[in-house]
């Protein structure tokens, strides 16, 4: 039978335990998993015998996110098209951030941690993650991230504080090496827009959500980068692009078709999606993509879009149109 100190101690870590796993895995579905594990072990755990439950629970989630990782590495190399991170969204209605979990309404964050969350969760960042081992990413993340100092990684990943001292530092020499921008392996990667304020974001997604719904070329063009992005993906279960769609003309004219074929069986949704703006995209009264956006602060350099109908179904539950 689980006590309440259970629980209320398992409570009271959890959202530090999903970020680690969401860090460490880019799904919800999989981080959630993780986390169910965790609960597990805790509930068999003598936890009189811990002299930390918190460093207990980190490790714990830690070293199953390695080895789910592993696994989930195989199987992306096989993955139909290309693979994006499951999003986290926020819904913005008329000013008012809404919890997708919980459905409750959030207090508006400060931009400084808006950035501060943009640039950990950020599509861009997690993809930039994915080129690292799976020790490597653990490593990295509980030092940049979560602030662990190397004893503290030594223990959780049981080797020396060489050893992770050097996984840091490979760690950091692979995502240099990879530069700026993401999702096309054949590109450099381009880091997350850090800078940007959060009421430029704003400003830019309005812009575009209006331009989109309108099917204005025009508009969108004027609000894209020429060199521009759209990377999607339908994990094989719906359609989608097998190459990032490169150039803002192009993209441009892939919305104004969209308009055209479509018309008002469209409907767009602002939505905070992993730190930064991003849309929420209806087919029909249907949860059709979740997209986002990264900016520059003048345009926006790359779009991912989201389709695959599994990383979706959380959020259509929570925010239907």
């Amino acid at each position: 039978m689980t006590s309440g100190a259970d629980l209320d101690q398992f409570t009271r870590n959890r959202p530090r335990l999903f970020g680690v796993a969401y860090r460490m895995l880019g799904t919800r579905s999989d981080a959630e998993d993780v986390l169910q594990d965790a609960w597990l072990r805790w509930h068999g755990q003598d936890q009189a015998q811990l002299q930390s439950p918190q460093a207990w629970l980190v490790t714990v989630v830690t070293r199953l996110c390695i080895d789910r990782l592993r696994q989930a590495r195989q199987e992306r190399m096989s993955y139909v098209g290309h693979w994006l991170p499951e999003p986290l969204v926020d819904i913005h209605d008329e000013g008012v951030a809404i919890d997708i979990d919980t459905g409750m309404a959030l207090t508006a964050p400060s931009p400084e941690s808006l950035l501060e969350q943009h640039s950990d969760v950020s599509f861009a960042y997690l993809l930039l993650l994915e080129r690292l081992k799976p020790e490597e990413r653990a490593a990295f993340l509980l030092r940049e991230v979560f602030d662990h100092d190397y004893p503290d990684i030594a223990v959780i990943l049981q080797k020396s504080q060489a050893s992770c001292r050097q996984l840091v530092h490979r760690a950091r020499e692979r995502l240099a090496r990879h530069g700026e921008g993401a999702g096309d392996p054949r590109r450099p990667l381009r880091a997350p827009s850090t800078q940007v304020s959060h009421q430029r974001q704003q400003t830019l997604l309005q812009k575009f959500m209006v331009a989109a719904q309108s099917g204005e070329r025009e508009a969108l063009l004027g609000l894209l980068a020429e060199d521009a992005r759209l990377v999607g993906d339908g994990g094989g279960k719906v359609s989608s692009f097998p190459h990032p769609l490169a150039g803002g003309e192009r993209i441009s004219w892939l919305y104004y078709a969209n308009m055209r074929r479509l018309g008002g069986r469209i409907t767009y949704r602002a939505a905070h999606i992993n730190g930064g703006p991003g849309l929420l995209r209806y087919v029909d009264g249907k949860l059709e993509s979740a997209q986002v956006l990264e900016t520059d602060g003048e345009r926006i350099v790359d779009i991912y879009v989201v389709r695959n109908p599994d990383k979706l179904a959380a959020i259509a539950r929570q925010a239907p149109a």
